[in-house]
């Protein structure tokens, strides 16, 4: 099997999580240049009020194209207390938010000084906590075309096409109220489904 290419991810969504659990190699890419309105600094939740959007506030780079390992996070606007806030309004009645709060708490405290960081070490902590063991390989140089390219297929509101990802319902605190919300960030499938997240992983790849 060919390795599957994907982007950095601020707690990246259900599909980008199933690229790690269906394939054998994972490539990250470091050596693009940094795209905004993404899910490399902004993740979806779902909230009292319905799907939320958090992002993390970069610092501009100096020129127009900056590497996305060498883009470097802000410290405006207090968005650490902000979103852990978020997170905690959105999910302190899900059945494991409470397992899992020490966890994550720490990554709204600690200033992390490149985005790639931030985003990997909290893609490390969703990993472990569901038992996922995928192969990642860092991209480092960016080459244009290649197989199994999901770079900029998994991205919010305009989505490639992915004929591999088929959501699956699951648990969630706010169902009753908005229906099932599909591909949220992986820590909507964690806070609310603990462990048996990654069965929900496996079942939402269409075997073709």
């Amino acid at each position: 099997m060919q390795p599957v290419y994907i982007s950095s991810a601020y707690l990246g969504p259900v599909q980008q999580y199933c690229k790690l659990y269906q394939f054998e190699e994972v490539r990250i890419e470091t050596a693009e240049n940094y795209l905004k309105q993404t899910y490399r600094n902004r993740c979806t939740i779902a909230a009292a009020n319905g799907p939320l959007s958090l992002s993390v506030p970069i610092v501009k780079p100096d020129t127009l194209k900056c590497p996305t390992k060498d883009i470097r996070i802000s410290d405006h606007g207090n968005w650490r207390h902000l979103h852990w806030n978020a997170l905690v309004s959105a999910y302190n009645m899900s059945p494991f938010f409470e397992y899992y709060e020490e966890d994550f708490a720490p990554f709204y405290e600690k200033k992390y000084e490149f985005l790639f960081d931030f985003n990997e070490e909290l893609r490390m902590l969703v990993c472990r906590l569901l038992d996922l063991q995928p192969n990642v390989v860092y991209t480092e140089t960016y080459i244009p075309e290649v197989p199994n390219d999901f770079r900029e297929i998994i991205r919010p509101k305009h989505e490639g096409e992915d004929s591999a990802f088929l959501p699956q319902p699951y648990y969630q605190v706010f169902r009753d109220k908005f229906g099932f919300l599909p591909n949220l960030s992986i820590v909507d499938l964690l806070f609310n489904m603990g462990p048996e997240g990654i069965l929900v992983l496996r079942d939402s790849i269409a075997h073709q």
